[in-house]
């Protein structure tokens, strides 16, 4: 199948007689309503359910492995490669299978707010919910931009069909599988709608380091000065929490590329983690979920249609999608210009790390590449309590290039722009995970706020004898004691066990790179 057939293909789907186009948000909330799709939220919100999927597959994820991306792409266990025939024979399924549907839906779009490096895309449905999903999520076009819209990725997405691994070449009925050639992701026996986020995501990680822009899994913000804050970080460690601040200007929440004009907006809307979510702790983001928006995996009051985001029955990867024009103090368009600090979030579930420290470049670059954190129950199936683990660049399931790639482009602009660098946790303090607790938000925040504002540029410091770290020794409205982790543990020596032995997993994890001297030595003092 070249391209021509697989346009034909498309068009078959374009010229369903139940097709359903870029449908308004009210028209979109009907038609799942009529279907049965979901439940409708007291604010407004569409709930619906994604059954046994209630986070992302990576094991159930491919890109087809061609003359395109043979020697570009970085194959292993995250970068799985299928061939273009196995791709072929499911698609034409897909494709068969939703043309028996009476009707499905169709999304016209983009990725990137900024418009030189923007991706049209099309995204084809077989739930009315997952396209309201898509128009949360991407960037709406204005009805100029529609008319004249031509898509340059295309996303096929059919969560009832199921394959059959032995005929079709996957390892489940599941299947997410990237095709660079003839540029379509085709998604299927899943419901969980982050798929179709994530695989975009990969798309652009593929294409705009090829125009010279580094595409990164971080939010941003804008300060009042108009100074510029990235936030990396895995699901779970607290960017978007982090990045919604009320006394700072969100750009975005999870995805960004960073050009030459300076830091931009890949989607336009955002995808909260919803569990404990309280009008208290998380104003804006729980404000933000009304009319037009999607819960997924939200019990409602049975009575009152009130989300209780404390239930996590079915899932701890609870999630609201909503458009970022329903957090009230953003950047339209989402594009904003170099950054000035760079904070690396990590949910550690030792207790070992510090809640704060400064990095130098080369510990900047040797932490960028680490990527570590402790994955968190719920954000991929068989996650049920957190799992210490390493992921390049803070995204390596999302990375189709090879992590030196990115990191060599990141280490460029810290230069160029001369950024901050600063390494959080946003985990457990007091002792590991079961012992310990998380460390409280408003000390996180308070952290961060101190971090930039600059107001951690000439504090007292201490060098973590493990870590090698810098930590500083005071920060406004964090007990003091919290700041060096040791201090909270009530037996030390248990301390010093745990923090070597992760200090232990850096060294071995980072032996798969290739990295000066500089920088292998700006990992953990302890070499035991």
């Amino acid at each position: 199948m070249n391209k021509v057939e697989s346009s034909a293909l498309l068009n078959e789907l374009k010229g369903h007689e139940g097709l359903n186009s870029n449908l308004s948000v009210p028209r979109l909330v009907e038609k799942i309503l009529e279907r049965g799709e979901a439940e409708l939220s007291e604010t407004g919100a569409v709930c619906a359910k994604t059954g046994k999927y209630t986070g992302r597959s990576p094991k159930d994820k491919f890109i087809v492995k061609d003359d395109i991306t043979e020697n570009t792409v970085d194959w292993g266990d995250v970068n799985q490669p299928i061939d273009s025939a196995s791709f072929d024979k499911l698609y034409n399924k897909v494709i068969d299978y939703l043309k028996q549907k009476n009707e499905i839906f169709l999304f016209k779009g983009f990725a990137g707010a900024d418009k030189n490096y923007r991706l049209p895309i099309q995204v084809f449905n077989e739930y009315a919910w997952h396209n309201l999903f898509a128009s949360q999520l991407f960037i709406r076009p204005t009805a100029e931009e529609l008319a004249s819209h031509e898509a340059g990725f295309t996303i096929v997405s059919a969560p009832t069909f199921k394959a059959n691994p032995e005929e079709d070449g996957t390892k489940s009925e599941t299947f997410i599988i990237v095709n660079f050639t003839k540029r379509i992701v085709l998604i299927g026996g899943t419901e969980y709608a982050g798929e179709m986020k994530k695989s975009i995501f990969s798309v652009m990680n593929y294409m705009l380091p090829q125009q010279d822009v580094l595409s990164m899994h971080c939010s941003a913000n804008v300060g009042q000065e108009g100074d510029v804050a990235l936030f990396f970080g895995l699901s779970g460690t607290g960017k978007t929490t982090l990045s919604a601040d009320p006394y700072r200007r969100l750009i975005g929440d999870d995805e960004h590329g960073w050009g030459p004009n300076g830091v931009f907006n890949i989607e336009g809307g955002c995808y909260a983690k919803t569990i404990n979510l309280s009008e208290e702790k998380e104003p804006q983001i729980f404000n933000a979920i009304r009319f037009g928006s999607v819960l997924e995996n939200v019990i409602l009051d049975s009575e009152t249609r009130l989300p209780d985001y404390d239930d996590t029955s079915l899932t701890e990867n609870t999630r609201a999608a909503y458009d970022i024009d329903n957090i009230d103090n953003i950047v339209l368009p989402s594009v904003a210009g170099h950054p000035n600090a760079i904070i690396f979030l990590t949910a550690d579930a030792s207790g070992t790390l510090p809640p704060i420290s400064r990095l130098t470049k080369e510990q900047a670059m040797y932490h960028f590449l680490s990527g570590y954190t402790s994955k968190l129950a719920g954000t991929e199936r068989g996650v049920t309590e957190p799992q210490a683990t390493f992921s390049a660049c803070f995204g390596a399931p999302f990375l189709p290039l090879a992590p030196a790639k990115y990191a060599e482009m990141l280490g460029k602009k810290i230069d160029e722009h001369n950024a901050r660098v600063y390494l959080v946790n946003t985990g457990w303090t007091g002792g590991s995970y079961g012992e310990g607790s998380r460390m409280k938000l408003s000390y996180t925040r308070a952290m961060i706020h101190a971090a930039l504002e600059g107001e951690l540029n000439n504090v007292e410091t201490a060098t973590d004898e493990i870590f090698g770290l810098n930590i500083p020794l005071q920060v406004p409205g964090v007990p003091d004691e919290v700041l060096v982790p040791k201090n909270t543990w009530a037996d030390k020596d248990a301390y010093d066990s745990a923090a070597k032995a992760l200090a232990n997993k850096f060294h071995e994890n980072f032996k798969k790179f290739e990295a000066s001297d500089e920088i292998k030595q700006a990992g953990p003092a302890y070499k035991g």
